[in-house]
């Protein structure tokens, strides 16, 4: 099992919660996926690890932004 954490940028809403966490939740091998709204903080919880980009993508795709590192 792996984690990886990144900061979301955008989000102001329990809908804005639950669009980023549908989105990533799609990507294979993805097992869960937490978002404390308040601080941006997305922790992705998967199988193996997830290419960033794909986070990037998914993130983008919910309409919002992955902070850069």
């Amino acid at each position: 099992m792996t984690t990886a954490e990144y900061t979301v940028t955008g989000m102001t809403c329990g809908h804005c919660v639950g669009s980023v966490k549908e989105e990533i939740g799609n990507i294979t091998g993805v097992t869960a996926v937490d978002v404390d709204l308040a601080s941006g903080r997305v922790v992705v919880t998967s199988d193996a690890p997830v290419a960033a980009t794909d986070i990037v993508a998914a993130v983008d795709e919910a309409g919002y932004q992955v902070a850069p590192s």
